[in-house]
């Protein structure tokens, strides 16, 4: 067996033990083997309409970035990318706000994830667009730093001239990323541009390891670099959006887990996929865990804590580049 499947296998377990955990503890106590428990239609209450919600979504919103991160990670050749480097979580979050700001949100309960979809999808449109057919990695950053420059500024003007106090306070607790008020519609939401992502990211292990070697080489290796970053864009925009459309912002998962985990499978682009999928589940249900027992009673939110974890890390690469850098 790999290393890359015996850490696999190990966070598997990891994870079954977080999604326990995520279903039997919380705010309002121990669902099971508690003397205080709650009587059985309350507990069931409890379980089925926010805690499965809430665990699933957190699996879902993990897998994505966490397999997102891994991708493009592999794809630019820089252990900096992160999926909100293409600016399409912003986009997603965008929608969102835009959704409030008409007031589209109080006429349909979909209104804000299906108006972030929305903006998520135009927003790889158009970073296709800027990027090119073949873009370089340089390009392609560039283009997502741009994409990402935009839909945060229009995010922001679309709060400063909010006509209501009240959507501005929702939408800023939406944005900061949150699952407090997860449930059965959001999950079905999710689910399928999940699953269409993963599809889409998992096979692309080979071609991103062709890659690696130079687009000329991958060629010779019978792979089609073009099709290569065409399907990672594409996967990574429809997870990361769809996460972004209902979630918010979850920053600096797809940045920590793949770098957390290259040390245990190797440099390899492609051993570090299905790995980081299920580490980019454990610690954003870690996180929500953590969240929801140790911080009860807090406004603090789930990006704000993700952000809180993965920006020493990130500071700590690019002094790391830097140091490399002038030493050679």
């Amino acid at each position: 067996m790999t290393r890359s499947a015996l850490v696999s296998l190990f966070l598997a377990v990891l994870l079954l033990a977080a999604c326990a955990a995520s279903l039997v503890a919380g705010p309002a106590g121990l669902l099971i083997g508690s003397g205080t428990a709650l009587d059985p239609q309350a507990a069931d209450l409890i379980l089925f309409e926010l805690r499965v919600p809430r665990t699933l979504l957190a699996i879902a919103a993990g897998c994505v970035l966490g397999l997102g991160g891994a991708v493009l990670q592999g794809l630019l050749r820089n252990p900096l990318a992160d999926p909100g480097l293409l600016g399409i979580s912003g986009a997603g979050a965008l929608g969102g706000v835009g959704a409030l700001y008409f007031g589209l949100a109080g006429m349909a309960p979909l209104a804000m994830p299906v108006a972030g979809l929305g903006g998520a999808a135009l927003a790889m449109l158009v970073l296709m667009g800027l990027a090119g057919r073949r873009p370089p990695p340089a390009t392609l950053i560039l283009a997502g730093l741009a994409v990402s420059a935009l839909v945060g500024a229009l995010t922001w003007l679309a709060l400063s001239l909010a006509p209501s106090p009240f959507a501005v306070a929702e939408a800023l607790t939406w944005i900061m990323g949150t699952l407090d008020a997860a449930t059965r519609q959001d999950v079905w939401l999710v689910a399928p541009f999940a699953l269409v992502s993963v599809l889409l990211l998992l096979p692309l292990g080979r071609g991103l390891d062709a890659l690696a070697l130079g687009d000329d080489t991958a060629e010779t290796l019978g792979m089609r670099p073009s099709l290569v970053r065409l399907l990672a864009i594409v996967g990574v925009a429809v997870g990361t959006g769809a996460v972004g459309a209902v979630v918010g912002a979850l920053a600096f998962v797809g940045l920590v887990v793949p770098h957390a985990l290259r040390p245990l499978v190797g440099a390899r682009p492609g051993a570090l996929l299905l790995p980081s999928m299920i580490g980019g589940a454990v610690l954003v249900l870690v996180a929500d865990i953590v969240l929801r027992v140790g911080f009860d009673g807090t406004r603090l939110q789930l990006g704000v804590l993700t952000s809180l974890l993965g920006a020493p890390v990130f500071l700590w690469l690019v002094m790391r580049a830097r140091i490399n850098g002038s030493s050679a």
